[in-house]
């Protein structure tokens, strides 16, 4: 089983802004352009779009799957309206306990508090054959990253420096210890250059 981890960055390793919130995904000084290529521009990446929706099973950090922070409140039920693109069971890790949340189209989601690891050993079970997928934020790749678990690292890269040091967003890599990986792919458009590697 392969696990995977696809990301959108800008040319200096941001995923995100600052300040994120339900009006705003991800957050100030980056917006929606990292994803143009994907929503505006999808049918130049159609087969990287695809392979984004592939996998078996996802797990994401807690900050992507919505904007509450602290204690569950209200009936937040993540940014994809009532049918998210997963249509797979995806694992978000927490601190805060809360009830599977079944959405249409097959996305379930369950709450994760005990650590990435049992996320992981979840997400390959229900996963079987196919791919488990790291869905994101920057601090959960890392994390997963730290670990060694990641196998396939399929990253897309916006002509777009946007510039937010000091801001203190985490970027990809931060925290991540020295290692090899092989370019095994490299694509680009006028909107993205996707590239993919794979760990040594």
């Amino acid at each position: 089983m392969t696990v995977t981890c696809d990301l959108s960055l800008s040319m200096d390793g941001y995923s995100t802004g600052y300040d994120q919130r339900a009006e705003a995904p991800f957050g100030d000084g980056v917006g929606e352009v990292l994803h143009e290529w994907m929503f505006e521009h999808g049918r130049e990446s159609a087969d990287e779009v695809a392979a984004i929706l592939d996998a078996g099973a996802y797990i994401m950090g807690r900050n992507m799957f919505g904007p509450v922070r602290g204690e569950w409140k209200g009936d937040w039920r993540g940014w994809w309206g009532d049918e998210p693109p997963y249509h797979a069971p995806v694992y978000v890790l927490t601190h805060f306990a809360r009830e599977p949340l079944e959405m249409e189209g097959g996305t379930i989601f369950h709450f994760i508090t005990d650590g990435p690891e049992k996320a992981m050993d979840a997400a390959r079970a229900a996963a079987g054959e196919r791919s488990v997928a790291i869905a994101g934020g920057a601090s959960t790749i890392n994390e997963f990253l730290r670990a060694g678990l990641i196998d396939e690292l399929r990253l897309h890269f916006a002509p777009l420096v946007v510039g937010l040091g000091g801001h203190g967003i985490v970027r990809l890599f931060d925290g991540v210890e020295r290692s090899k990986w092989v370019v095994a792919s490299a694509r680009s458009t006028p909107h993205v250059s996707h590239v993919t590697y794979r760990r040594r």
